[in-house]
């Protein structure tokens, strides 16, 4: 072979080359209607779940308000010269609870067994038991020197139990 033969000219045919082309990027729009149709439900269940959980949120306001009084009136337990003005104000924080549930008629007159009766029937937990129930029932007749008596652990199991009734007391509808 001759070492000057030329050789073919590849340059035109290299020119008639095209680039590689890429596909379009996938869409995330939904290809069917029944995609957004999901879609749609979806979004209206999380909204109608969203609207049920912050109405609850709102209605159980009293309950986060007791319960952080509550939470007061337990560290001060532990101290015997406030024991009793915690004690005393335990029924007070019961009533308060109660008349933010409650229509006013219903609860205001409410005192001793008749009292007792109705944190009983509004409890899901049983939270009072007898001796919870002798003590509340008590409590408004005794006097401070009388409360200051109360040990530290029949006050606290007190306190346990209306804390049990405040988290857990049924409204009717």
């Amino acid at each position: 072979m001759d070492p000057t033969a030329r050789q073919p000219d590849t340059r035109p045919s290299l020119d008639q080359l095209a680039d590689i082309v890429t596909p379009l990027p996938v869409s995330w729009w939904p290809q069917t209607w029944g995609w957004g149709l999901v879609a749609v439900i979806l979004l209206t269940l999380a909204a109608f779940v969203f609207l049920r959980w912050l109405r609850r949120f709102r209605a159980n306001r009293y309950r986060r308000e007791a319960l952080a009084d509550l939470a007061e009136l337990e560290e001060q337990l532990a101290d015997e010269a406030t024991r009793a003005d915690a004690l005393a104000a335990m029924p007070e924080l019961l009533k308060r609870v109660a008349l933010a549930a409650w229509p006013r008629r219903t609860v205001a007159s409410l005192t001793g067994k008749a009292w007792l009766a109705f944190l009983r029937e509004h409890d899901a937990r049983q939270s009072f038991d007898v001796s919870a129930a002798r003590l509340l029932d008590d409590l408004e007749y005794r006097s401070r020197t009388s409360l200051g008596s109360i040990d530290e652990t029949e006050a606290r199991r007190f306190a346990s139990c209306a804390r049990r009734w405040i988290e857990g007391h049924v409204v009717s509808a």
